[in-house]
């Protein structure tokens, strides 16, 4: 048995050909019966005429049946015509919509065309506006420029403590306004007293570091970085200087191989951290956002002593990792030795940040600083704008932002001091600069106290006992009222040349 209407139709019809073939068999039987009865024909004559009365009967249901068939096969045909009608109807009908869609597509194509070029037009315009801006500002500012060159530095017989008004870290400014190179270098007083320390001996060099150490005259300075192009005030570097016994400042250069030498330079980083500290909880009163940039010697790091202390210290101020930045120099962050490694690793794990500067090579590889915290690279612009740089190095330095920004680390810009090395460097995708075109570093100078406040320090609050409460910062000297020359060079670029 088949299921389904197709076999239930084929039941049916060899059911109706059996049962005709019965009827058709009893027919020619009833009537060889009739014959041999009635007319009184012999058996075999009434058996040939019954056996010829069963072929024209079988021969007739076959042509009829055949017939029958025939005219279900032209009704088939006549209903596939009609349906083949309906499907030819149907894609005249899909053609004529398609060729209507096509043509609002061609006549939408064209109106945007003419609305492109009509745009285009007036971009070349506007483009052939500012070329002609660019050159005129470019003209002023050069003639700016040569004004400021020429004018002579006004003399100052004040002292360098005198120069420049005090001002808290609430009133310094959000942004660094960009001033001409020639405003953007260090006071002509702070030079020469830097300038004025005489030739020392090594060990009148380490005496004189040693004094100025126990009697804490230790200075910090405050140098900004900044986000690019915008110049807005991001970080602070805190630059370390000491005064001997004449108040002649000592550079960092001057005091740093001297003091490793004679195993003082814990006790100055230390007393670094402590001012580092103090100066940024008072600067995330106003600003949450900033950080601060403190040096360390990788020597602290391998004196178990020195490295406990201050490890005592920033656990105490924890809170402050995310804003506090420990920086190495990258000579010695490459040679560090398993303890330093360990100890670099414990700080990490307290969530503080490290940075790497005196980049003197981009052989950099940042999976590996990545994996050991640090954050922030800091590269001289010359030696990223450097053209030998693309070939000495794996990676040529307008690429170097963007490999470092997958490992999170940020690329800073260190030693900008012109305005044209702002814009190429947009060109590599530098975020951050610093350097003496945006403001040089400055004094924190103190109130009632000495610059460090004490070796001894509230570890829970990160303030050194008999310091003042405020920290004062030495305000940006006085700018000329021109404009910010950082427009003017990005419309001379524009201008291209001549």
């Amino acid at each position: 048995m088949q299921f389904g209407p197709e076999g239930a139709a084929r039941d049916m019809i060899r059911i109706s050909t059996i049962f005709i073939a019965i009827c058709m068999v009893l027919v020619a039987a009833s009537l060889g019966l009739v014959l041999h009865a009635v007319a009184g024909f012999s058996g075999t004559e009434s058996a040939i005429v019954a056996l010829t009365a069963l072929t024209f009967l079988i021969l007739y249901n076959a042509v009829s049946m055949r017939l029958r068939d025939r005219s279900d096969v032209g009704g088939q045909i006549a209903d596939l015509s009609r349906g083949t009608a309906d499907l030819a109807r149907q894609v005249a009908e899909f053609g004529r919509r398609l060729a209507a869609v096509e043509g609002r597509v061609v006549s939408a194509n064209s109106a945007s065309s003419d609305r492109i070029q009509a745009v285009l037009g007036e971009i070349n315009e506007l483009g052939g506006l500012v070329k002609q801006l660019a050159i005129s500002v470019a003209s002023h500012e050069d003639l700016l420029a040569s004004g400021a060159a020429a004018a002579p530095p006004a003399p100052s017989d004040r002292p360098h403590s005198e120069e420049q008004p005090a001002i808290t870290p609430e009133q310094a400014p959000p942004t660094v306004r960009p001033a001409p190179v020639a405003a953007a270098k260090p006071a002509p007083s702070a030079v020469a007293a830097e300038a004025a320390s005489p030739s020392r001996s090594q060990p009148q060099l380490l005496a004189a570091v040693k004094n100025a150490v126990e009697e804490s005259r230790l200075d910090i300075y405050l140098q900004p970085m900044v986000t690019l192009p915008q110049r807005k005030v991001r970080f602070y570097e805190a630059v370390t200087r000491l005064r001997d016994d004449k108040d002649q400042i000592l550079t960092a250069d001057d005091f740093i191989a001297t003091a490793e030498a004679g195993g003082l330079i814990g006790k100055i980083d230390h007393m670094v951290m402590l001012r580092c500290i103090q100066v940024l909880r008072r600067l995330m009163v106003r600003n949450k956002d900033v950080g601060v940039f403190c040096n360390v010697s990788a020597a602290t790091l391998g004196n178990p002593a020195n490295f406990a202390q201050c490890l005592d210290f920033l656990e105490a101020n924890r809170a402050l990792a995310p804003s506090f930045v420990l920086e190495f120099k990258q000579a010695a962050f490459r040679h560090l030795g398993p303890i330093e490694i360990e100890n670099l690793a414990a700080l990490s794990q307290r969530g503080y940040r490290f940075s790497i500067d005196h980049v003197t090579d981009l052989r950099i590889e940042p999976r590996d600083l990545a994996d050991r915290g640090v954050r922030f690279i800091k590269v001289p612009a010359a030696l990223l704008l450097d053209p030998k740089q693309s070939s000495t190095s794996d990676i040529h330095p307008s690429d170097l932002s963007d490999l470092l920004g997958r490992f999170g680390i940020d690329l800073i810009a260190e030693k900008i001091e012109g305005e044209r090395a702002v814009v190429d460097l947009l060109d590599y995708d530098v975020r951050f600069g610093q350097g003496f075109l945006f403001a040089p570093p400055r004094p924190l100078r103190p109130e009632g106290a000495s610059a460090t406040g004490g070796a001894t320090a509230n570890k829970e609050s990160g303030t050194p006992n008999g310091s003042s409460s405020t920290v004062p910062i030495a305000g940006p000297a006085a700018e000329p009222p021109m404009r910010a020359t950082g427009n003017a060079a990005l419309a001379r670029r524009a201008a291209g040349p001549g």
